[in-house]
């Protein structure tokens, strides 16, 4: 565990530290309030010191907001807007917040944090962390509380925090429109379930059994509790469990695997950022001894990486074949979530071309 340290009204401070995505603490430390302007606070934080909010907690968030504005939007490839992105990142990280040990935020109008911060980290008391870190825990906690309307299911699930939403109701539809293989209730595998979405519809659909594993103890928990609040706790196990469940087959096996080669800066990345495309490849690499003879495996990806120059067409092709699997068929479906329309998103050209796909892998030798 780190520790941060400050001096405060002539008073020598002690803190833990946090950071969900494994950023050191600063080794300097200011305290600040209502008086800093966005101008020094990034003067501040391009030196690499952390400032301590201790003033009015609105204003603190209009503060970063104004950071954010003075920072220059750049493009170019996406590897130089990624690592804009990451520096922003660091720069406007540089707001801290104190949560004492009773788990409040003492600052002026200042929400209450600590439902948020249980559900997130487990609690933090007498923790320094980013105030964009607490905001995203905030964030996190009310779509939490909120849920989320699956068109497919006619009903809302429920994400938690360093799980990946299923905001994107394309790949949802394709999997609820896909004629099921074979003719009876097949035995249904979910890689990497999330929050147990996939499971979900292909329960409704009327599979015989779904196993669903997530290696995110977090995921794990948050599909138990959706599969529960949607009465499919009886035909649908989630497991703990590194890709695959111990030796067995099924007759569908479907994954929807981060859909970008390239190694995620945070928990919050690992959704959509999968390291030389590792779960890909070993999803592709076990479907043959992980299918009965006549069974389907469903792959849904997103042709981003294709766009972006991280993964051609015919790499995948040749990653599917030397698996020893085929392509039995595919469908794909334009994406509708904002930022495939949003022509200032510095990636818009790629995502204006986007599509998602569902591929039907089999067994070569079947």
């Amino acid at each position: 565990m780190s520790t941060v340290q400050w001096t405060e009204n002539g008073t020598h401070h002690t803190a833990r530290w946090h950071s969900e995505n494994g950023t050191l603490p600063p080794g300097r430390i200011v305290v600040v309030d209502d008086r800093l302007t966005a101008a020094a606070a990034l003067r501040y934080a391009r030196a690499g010191t952390g400032m301590l909010w201790r003033g009015d907690f609105p204003n603190a968030r209009q503060l970063v907001r104004a950071m954010d504005r003075r920072l220059p939007q750049r493009s170019g490839s996406f590897a130089e807007v990624r690592s804009a992105r990451s520096e922003r990142a660091t720069l406007l990280g540089k707001v801290l917040v104190s949560v004492e040990d009773d788990h409040s935020l003492r600052l002026r109008r200042a929400p209450d944090v600590r439902a948020a911060c249980e559900h997130a980290f487990g609690g933090l008391p007498g923790t320094l962390l980013s105030l964009r870190e607490l905001l995203g825990a905030l964030s996190a906690f009310q779509w939490h509380q909120k849920g989320i309307h699956i068109k497919a299911l006619n009903a809302r699930l429920y994400p938690a925090y360093s799980v990946f939403a299923p905001t994107r109701s394309e790949y949802l539809a394709l999997v609820a429109e896909e004629p099921l293989p074979g003719k009876g209730s097949p035995v249904v595998f979910d890689l990497g379930t999330g929050t147990g979405v996939l499971a979900a519809i292909l329960a409704r659909r009327g599979a015989a059994e779904v196993v669903a594993t997530d290696l995110n103890p977090h995921a794990v928990r948050c599909a138990q509790d959706n599969l529960r609040r949607l009465g499919l706790s009886d035909r649908v196990r989630v497991l703990e469990a590194d890709l695959w469940p111990a030796d067995r087959r099924a007759d569908l096996v479907v994954c929807n695997p981060p859909w970008l080669p390239g190694n995620p800066a945070s928990a919050l990345e690992l959704g959509i950022y999968d390291a030389s495309s590792a779960m890909l490849n070993r999803f592709l690499d076990g479907l043959p001894e992980h299918l009965t003879p006549h069974g389907e495996g469903w792959l849904i990806l997103s042709d981003l990486a294709e766009h972006l120059g991280l993964r051609t067409r015919a790499e995948l092709l040749d990653r599917i074949s030397a698996a020893g699997l085929k392509v039995a068929g595919r469908r794909e479906t334009t994406p509708r979530h904002r930022r495939a329309t949003d022509s200032a998103d510095s990636l818009h050209a790629h995502r204006a071309r986007e599509r998602t796909m569902l591929w039907r892998l089999t067994m070569s030798r079947a």
